[in-house]
């Protein structure tokens, strides 16, 4: 039966899923809850005035976070205990000119993010959520704001096509994502009866736009987006269409998270990669470093970091492969030495757990696991392996993360993909070969990965969260009786 503690944590994981339909919003959520917890917005942009003992956090494009806590025996060279995951999953993004009107109805041109299951996005409630710049007019000038939206309501649904328009559905499902992978906002007839039909959407029988047109508006956003879309986001954000500058908007499923299963033991819930990990790593360093004696004999920095784009290779200027991650390191070791040395020594006494959720055993698919290596859910963090460093993990950092989990008695698995199959890879190799931190690549088992609906156990939440928790706490004293490169 799970426990009182338990059903906390993962009423609390819903909680983060339900408030976090995109990036920038689970950035948003974890700012609120750092907030809560006590721990200090820094500004990139600022110098930093930071001090032992205290926490801190900074944002990068509002979708990228990272969060620590210094101990109070802290002096520059000393190690960075670090969790890191993402803030990203693969999703439709709208595209920059969205507009498309076709055989009558009001479609939104979308472009597939990442490597998602596109089927599963068929026959969903559909809405949308992200960020727009708004222009406001004060004083006679004009100032620029960035705003979180979300349309809680379904408003558009990619709809399947009947068996009977094509008998060999079932032989295999195909969707070509350009055209077929189109959501449907309206139909053209209902949309200029409301009087929201722009004067450049084409109404004629059988025309066709990619909304490119060229016209006197082809510079506005009327141009680029339906009328009606653009209302919608005014109504939610309380300002007029025209007003909205640009937006980056991602179809979202309206379905919220919920506990599910006929023994209330499972997840379902869109984004549990990686939102999960995210969520379990926050929550691991808020709670590590909540009472006044948490940080009273720690020696190194605990840190979170939460990095955007992973799902197309963290190549940007607020992913994995940017330079965030050694900036930080590099900002909060100056703050107490002026020795750049220092910066080096602290990398070699430091250690990343890169935790990306990793794919349970599938009852209906078992030859795709070899019989040594299956993840099964409720069986704790998965310790991911490979030969070709598609993942970080080496025999001293899986026995680190091995002996905290012995010591708080919490269940471990192992894998490594099938050599007839390829691997995927992670945030791990990427800081690993760009910091030179020593790293362990971890995630909780999962089904369903890259669906609009995936699923988890709810006992791996508490497992993962725990398990992290007890990484900041021990990390610095198991380190101190391990000896290497001596």
């Amino acid at each position: 039966m799970a426990t009182e503690e338990s059903n906390t944590v993962v009423s609390d994981f819903i909680n983060f899923l339900n408030a976090s339909p995109t990036p920038f919003h689970a950035v948003e959520e974890a700012k609120k809850r750092l907030r809560s917890a006590g721990f200090d917005q820094l500004s990139e942009r600022e110098a930093w005035n930071l001090e032992a003992g205290k926490k801190y956090f900074f944002t990068r494009n509002h979708s990228t976070i990272v969060a620590f806590a210094i101990g109070k025996r802290y002096v520059a060279g000393n190690g960075f205990y670090i969790l890191g995951a993402h803030t990203d999953s693969p999703c439709l993004k709208l595209k920059p000119v969205s507009k498309v009107v076709k055989g009558g109805y009001l479609e939104v041109g979308v472009q597939t993010y990442g490597g998602g299951l596109w089927h599963t996005w068929f026959d969903r409630d559909l809405t949308v959520a992200g960020r727009v710049i708004i222009r406001e007019d004060k004083g006679g000038s004009a100032s620029y704001s960035h705003r979180l939206v979300r349309i809680e309501e379904p408003i558009m649904r990619i709809p399947n096509l009947a068996i009977h328009l094509d008998r060999n559905i079932n032989d295999g499902f195909k969707a070509n994502a350009q055209t077929q992978l189109l959501p449907i906002l309206a139909t053209a007839v209902k949309a200029e009866r409301n009087k929201v039909v722009s004067e450049n959407d084409s109404l004629e029988s059988g025309r066709q736009s990619d909304g490119q047109k060229s016209n006197h508006k082809s510079d506005t956003i009327n141009a680029k987006h339906h009328l009606l879309l653009l209302q919608l986001l005014a109504s939610e954000l309380g300002c007029e269409p025209d007003n909205i500058c640009d937006f980056e908007l991602q179809a979202c499923d309206t379905q919220p998270s919920i506990v599910a299963g006929a023994a209330k033991e499972f997840i379902f819930s869109g984004r549990l990669d990686n939102l999960c990990m995210s969520f379990c790593s926050l929550k691991a360093l808020v709670d590590a470093t909540s009472s006044d004696s948490s940080l009273e004999e720690e020696i190194g920095v605990r840190m979170v970091a939460l990095f955007d784009h992973e799902e197309c290779g963290s190549k940007s200027a607020q992913g994995a492969g940017s330079p965030v991650m050694i900036n930080a390191l590099s900002r909060v070791t100056n703050s107490f030495s002026s020795d750049s040395k220092m910066l080096d020594k602290a990398i070699q006494s430091s250690f990343l757990v890169s935790a990306d959720m990793a794919h349970a055993l599938h009852p209906n698919y078992m030859d795709k696991h070899e019989d040594n290596h299956q993840p099964k859910l409720h069986g704790g963090l998965v310790i991911k392996h490979n030969a070709n460093q598609r993942y970080a993990t080496n025999a001293v950092t899986s026995f680190i993360f091995r002996e905290i989990a012995s010591k708080h008695n919490l269940p471990i698995q192992d894998f490594v993909v099938r050599n007839d199959m390829p691997c995927g890879s992670t945030i791990g190799p990427i800081l690993a070969s760009g910091v030179g931190i020593r790293t362990v690549d971890v995630g909780a088992p999962q089904l369903s990965m890259h669906s609009i609906r995936e699923m988890c156990a709810t006992d791996d939440v508490k497992h993962s969260y725990e398990h992290f928790k007890a990484f900041f706490q021990e990390f610095s004293h198991l380190d101190a009786k391990l000896a290497v490169d001596i």
